[in-house]
């Protein structure tokens, strides 16, 4: 019975109190992590609506060069069959109707669905 005892207090592990520390510790850095993880999200969201954008200015100018500079480039237009424009997911692309949608006066804005801020860009290729 004595052996089995001294057996006991000789066995190594962590006390409560070291488990505790390294629990808060990890607690501490989630707490700082998430947020920023979220923050990283909306910015890989608002750049591949930029992203979006500029692919779809090159395919209208694509389509330009094929239609002449005065034909209205549509969403519909510029088709991965067609012009190779693929919309990403998540991402709402809107193109002005009417003249803007020609070469000298085009305007389009995308936004993601779960970001605030919507980017245009105009017939110079400039996103804003």
């Amino acid at each position: 019975m004595l052996s089995k005892l001294n057996a006991a207090k000789n066995e190594k592990g962590f006390t409560l109190i070291e488990l505790l520390i390294v629990i808060a510790i990890i607690g501490i850095l989630a707490a700082v992590a998430i947020p920023q993880f979220n923050q990283y999200k909306v910015r890989a969201y608002d750049s591949s609506a930029k992203a979006d954008l500029h692919n779809l200015f090159l395919s209208c100018k694509a389509y330009w060069g094929d239609n002449g500079s005065t034909a209205n480039c549509l969403e519909a237009s510029v088709t991965p069959a067609l012009y190779g424009f693929s919309k990403s997911p998540g991402i709402t692309i809107a193109i002005a109707a009417g003249t803007t949608a020609q070469e000298l006066a085009f305007v389009a804005t995308a936004k993601h669905d779960t970001s605030t801020v919507t980017y245009t860009i105009d017939s110079t290729g400039n996103i804003s």
